[in-house]
C-alpha cells in the first residue's frame, strides 16, 4: 500500500512516500480503501516536533486522522454488512496512520456516510464538525449575541461560523485576504482580516462599538491576546487551537473577569465523539451544514499540503486523495 512516513521531525519535506505491504485486519478490525484523507494544522504541528502532549507520537510514523472510504474486507467476529460501505473513521491505534490508501480500523470508531452526502464533505466533517458541536456545548451562544471566531473560514472555524449563525449569534470573522473575507461573507459572517494593524478597531466599528460576547480561539499567540481586550466583562473564551505555534496567555485581571476555558476541554470532549459524528452526519446529509472545501492534493504531494497550510495559502478544509 501507499503510505506517508514522517522518519524524522522537521520540515515538510520529511513526509515521504513509501509502499508498505497490505495488511489484513485482525479479529474485531475493518479495512478501509481510502478516497480521501484530511490534512490540518495539528499534523503539521506535530511533524515539526510542537504537538500537543495528549497527541505524543515518534518518528517513524504515518501522520493523519480522518479518512473516507469503502470497507473492502472485515476480521472475525466484525458484523459482514460493512462490507462495501461507504464510510469514515480513523486508523486504529490512536493519532496517525490517516495518510494511506488503505487503513485498518475499528467498527465502533467507524461511521457510515448517509446515502447523498458527498465522501469528502463528510471526512471534512468528522473531526472538525464533531468538535465544533462540542465547543458549542461547552461555550453555548444564544440569538443576539456578537461572537469573535479565530480563524473564521478554516476546517472547524468555517463550521462554528455556519452553526453560531443558525443559533441566532452576529458573527465576526478573523480571516486573512480577500478570498477568505469572500467565504466568510458567504457563510453570513462579517470579515476582519487579522493581518491589518488595528484589526481589533475594526471588529468594534462592526458592531458598532459593542464588546463581544464570547471568542472562539483556534490561533492563539498574539491574535488570541489582542481578541482578550474585546470581549466585555462576563464574556466567555473558549480555546480549541494554536495554529500560530503558540497558546494564548491569559493573564490574572482577564482571568477575574472573563469565563475561559483553554484546550485542555478537547480531551474532555471524546468520550461524546460518536454521538456528535453522526449528529454533524445528520446535519450536513440535511444541507443544514456544509464544510469549505479548498485545495486537494494527491497522496504523494502531502508536503505541498503542509507547506500551504504553514504558509496558509488554503481555505477550509484541505484534504489528501489516495
Amino acid at each position: 500500500m501507499h503510505v506517508i512516513r514522517v522518519s524524522r521531525f522537521g520540515d515538510p519535506g520529511v513526509l515521504e512516500p513509501i509502499e508498505l505491504p497490505t495488511p489484513d485486519p485482525d479479529a474485531g478490525e475493518l479495512r478501509v480503501a481510502v478516497t480521501a484523507a484530511g490534512v490540518g494544522w495539528l499534523d503539521a504541528l506535530i511533524r515539526r516536533g510542537e504537538g500537543p502532549d495528549v497527541f505524543a507520537v515518534e518518528p517513524p510514523y504515518v501522520p493523519g486522522g480522518a479518512v473516507a472510504g469503502i470497507v473492502e474486507a472485515v476480521g472475525a467476529g466484525v458484523d459482514e454488512t460493512w462490507l462495501g460501505k461507504p464510510v469514515i473513521t480513523h486508523a486504529a491505534g490512536g493519532y496517525g496512520g490517516g495518510y494511506a490508501d488503505t487503513v485498518i480500523a475499528r467498527p465502533d470508531d467507524t461511521f457510515p456516510i448517509p446515502e447523498g452526502l458527498d465522501p469528502q464533505h463528510a471526512v471534512a466533517l468528522f473531526d472538525d464538525g464533531s468538535t465544533a458541536l462540542a465547543l458549542l456545548e461547552k461555550t453555548p451562544v444564544v440569538a443576539g449575541e456578537r461572537i469573535l471566531v479565530a480563524p473564521g473560514v478554516g476546517g472547524l472555524g468555517s463550521l462554528l461560523v455556519q452553526l453560531a449563525r443558525a443559533a441566532g449569534a452576529t458573527v465576526i470573522a478573523a480571516v486573512r485576504g480577500a478570498e477568505k473575507a469572500a467565504i466568510a461573507r458567504k457563510l453570513g459572517a462579517e470579515p476582519v482580516d487579522y493581518a491589518t494593524p488595528d484589526w481589533t478597531g475594526e471588529v468594534l466599528a462592526r458592531t458598532g462599538g459593542r464588546r463581544l460576547d464570547v471568542v472562539f480561539d483556534g490561533v492563539g499567540g498574539e491574535l488570541g491576546a489582542a481578541s482578550l481586550a474585546l470581549l466585555e466583562n462576563g464574556g466567555r473564551v473558549s480555546g480549541y487551537g494554536m495554529s500560530s505555534g503558540a497558546e494564548t496567555v491569559i493573564g490574572d485581571a482577564d482571568r477575574a473577569r472573563l469565563t475561559i476555558v483553554d484546550m485542555a476541554q478537547l480531551v474532555g470532549f471524546w468520550p461524546e465523539t460518536p454521538r456528535r459524528v453522526r449528529e454533524v452526519l445528520r446535519l450536513a446529509a440535511d444541507g443544514a451544514l456544509t464544510p469549505v472545501i479548498g485545495r486537494t492534493y494527491p497522496l504523494a504531494e502531502a508536503s505541498a499540503a503542509h507547506s500551504d497550510i504553514e504558509a496558509r495559502r488554503y481555505t477550509g478544509k484541505s484534504l489528501l486523495l489516495p
